[in-house]
């Protein structure tokens, strides 16, 4: 059999668009993922359907594998063939045991590629508004970790060199051991004014900060009941924040959103939110199964009906796979959705809402399994595509929603409706209970009305049901709690 070839690639410090092209493009060829805590697991949507998923990342006060556990399993995966990621958070290099990892495929002469990321103690400072280095402030930076280095879980450091040659240190892990770093700092030459600053889930929307001094960082973090994953930032340079911060400005800082999801892939309306400064996670991901589509009889339909977008493309591209004169087709186009008539749209093709439609022979319904309307009982039926709910996301959303506090939740048709509920169930989670005191937003006056028939009986809804109408919505109706 042939070896299989692993890409040890840096998942960057949070932002999924921080990946760089050549880690997405590995993660898109991947048979197998083997990923750490600290990457982002929207990356893991871009990974093909049939791709095994390995959890191997450290959680607190637990090691959920061993890296003796993760070389082995790097090289068995690759001896069995398979195109393999080991995914890790910021760069492989910076604290990411990447050396040892290559170490054990290169005994085994299995073919690597080290992939580097962008490293946290850089980018979480930059989405602080802090550059690590300044003509005037900083002209030497160093990174370095603050934790496990000892019997007693202290870093053993050179903290005279750190404290008198070092204008910036980035720590990382390190705010259980936060007194200890700053005595030793102070101890040995730094200024006990010098400023400190804690990042928390660096460049993800749910990103926070806490200043201080060395002096006084340490008491203001019991305060606050800070926590890891943080980067610990000390030096001068850091008094440049109040003037450049930027990402804590976009319109949409502090938003946590979960989004329900009808297709398998990130949704464009995700990818908007996300520039706007927001967290979102996409739930539920789903495994689509393309049908082949039989259109012989496609010019003898007076009325032809899409379930949703996808199904608008699915169907066009099959004609011309199929060489029909698209003239042939006479019938009156209909969409479930505003955003399935606004797909027709962009084709060149009108078409109406199934509100203004009445059930008939010559009548076909275009659409995945899921979304096939049941009131058209004459209708017929062509089937683009089988969807099933993908449960190897299902432990992946469980934490990522551990992780978050999502503060709003946002139906983006009423398609999405049921399944989002029904999939939450699978979690053992009950939706009703999660949502409540939550902000529920639907796209749309028939996905408010399928959040009230499924119990969310708060439901709101912008002006259109349009991605622009829907931040300007956030941004007018701000939540208690989320900045200013």
């Amino acid at each position: 059999m042939k070896t299989g070839k692993v890409f040890l690639v840096g998942a960057g410090p949070g932002d999924v668009g921080l990946i760089t092209v050549k880690g997405l493009e590995a993660i898109k060829r991947a048979e197998v993922i083997l990923y750490d805590r600290l990457a982002n697991p929207k990356l893991l949507d871009y990974a093909d359907s049939e791709c095994e998923l390995i959890y191997c990342g450290k959680l607190p006060h637990r090691h959920t594998l061993r890296q003796e556990n993760i070389n082995a399993l790097l090289v068995e995966k690759a001896l069995a063939g398979k195109i393999v990621v080991r995914l890790k958070g910021g760069d492989p290099g910076v604290f990411g045991r990447v050396g040892e990892e290559a170490a054990a495929l290169s005994e085994y002469q299995i073919p690597f590629e080290i992939v580097p990321g962008i490293s946290s103690g850089i980018a979480a400072p930059l989405y602080a508004g802090i550059p690590v280095t300044h003509r005037k402030h900083a002209e030497s930076f160093a990174i370095v970790t603050a934790h496990d280095k000892s019997e007693d879980g202290k870093p053993l450091l050179d903290w005279e060199g750190l404290a008198r040659g070092v204008d910036t240190i980035a720590f990382y892990m390190g705010v259980g051991n936060l007194p200890f770093i700053s005595e030793n700092l102070i101890r040995h030459g730094k200024p006990s004014t010098t400023p400190v600053i804690l990042i928390h889930w660096g460049t993800f929307g749910r990103q926070k900060t806490l200043q201080g001094t060395l002096a006084d960082i340490s008491e203001k973090v019991i305060e606050s009941k800070f926590s890891n994953p943080s980067i610990i930032l000390v030096g001068e340079v850091i008094s440049l924040r109040e003037k450049i911060s930027w990402f804590e400005k976009k319109p949409l800082y502090g938003r946590q959103i979960l989004l329900a999801r009808t297709s398998d892939s990130p949704s464009e309306l995700a990818k908007e939110l996300l520039a706007q400064g927001a967290d979102v996670i996409e739930f539920p991901k789903w495994k689509v199964t393309k049908q082949p589509l039989d259109l012989k009889r496609v010019a003898s339909y007076e009325k032809i009906v899409f379930t949703s977008p996808e199904s608008t493309s699915e169907f066009l591209a099959a004609v011309i796979e199929q060489e029909i004169d698209v003239r042939s087709i006479r019938a009156e186009l209909f969409g479930m959705s505003s955003k399935t008539i606004k797909a027709l749209r962009e084709r060149g093709l009108v078409g109406k809402l199934t509100s203004e439609l009445l059930d008939s022979e010559n009548m076909l319904i275009v659409g995945d399994h899921h979304l096939l309307q049941k009131g058209f009982n004459q209708a017929e039926v062509i089937v683009t595509s089988h969807k099933e709910l993908d449960r190897q996301f299902l432990p992946i959303f469980q934490r990522m929603l551990h992780e978050a506090q999502v503060n709003t939740m946002i139906f983006p048709s009423s398609a999405s409706v049921k399944p989002f509920m029904a999939a939450m169930r699978d979690c053992d989670i009950n939706a009703i209970e999660l949502l409540d005191g939550k902000q529920v937003i639907a796209m749309g006056e028939l996905t408010q009305a399928a959040a009230f028939n499924a119990g969310l009986v708060s439901t709101e809804k912008p002006v259109s049901p349009s991605k622009e109408a829907l931040v300007n919505y956030l941004v007018e109706h701000r939540l208690q709690g989320v900045q200013e």
